[in-house]
């Protein structure tokens, strides 16, 4: 990301309100990322609850997408892939981490209630995928957010890897999937 020169400040700084506001209107119309933080941040209405609700409207409508596709489990992966990017942007765009964290144990959860069925399949791309993500998500967590919060998370992520080590394909994962949610003391 570039860092605005003097220069750039000072010009922008002479440029008339009407101008300002035709150059921003001008960026937000070419990137929506943009426009969704400028929404969240100007915008009184939009909530951080709103943003959260939109972006698993969209994780969810991604899954039912690849539903549709003809080979199930390659469909899936690029599914989960696409929705730990949504879950990404969201946390750009509200600069919440626990925002993201929440996401992706959405996301794990539609995996592991919706197309648990694909886990046993010859294809192991989908599996492989959900145990990265639910091995990444405990450091995640223990990074992200404050000591207070861990607590909150462990029964869910103690529940998604019991799941996932309850499968025969766990056993042949080339990382190491922990078996439950360690807090340090």
């Amino acid at each position: 990301m570039p860092v605005p020169s003097p220069d750039f400040k000072k010009a922008l700084k002479r440029l008339a309100e009407s101008e300002k506001e035709t150059l921003l209107l001008r960026a937000v119309r070419r990137d929506a990322e943009l426009y969704e933080t400028f929404r969240y941040e100007l915008v009184a209405d939009v909530s951080l609850q709103q943003i959260q609700e939109e972006t698993a409207d969209r994780i969810h409508e991604l899954f039912n997408l690849a539903v549709s596709g003809r080979l199930l489990n390659r469909s899936l992966v690029k599914a989960l892939r696409a929705s730990v990017q949504e879950a990404a942007r969201a946390r750009r765009i509200t600069k919440h981490k626990q925002l993201e964290i929440d996401l992706l144990v959405y996301i794990l959860r539609q995996c592991i209630d919706n197309y648990s069925g694909q886990f046993d399949s010859v294809y192991d791309g989908f599996f492989n995928a959900t145990a990265r993500l639910a091995a990444r998500l405990p450091a995640l967590v223990l990074k992200a957010l404050h000591e207070d919060l861990w607590v909150e998370y462990k029964p869910e992520l103690d529940g998604v890897l019991a799941e996932l080590h309850g499968r025969k394909k766990s056993r042949q994962l080339k990382f190491e999937l922990p078996r439950q949610f360690e807090i340090p003391a």
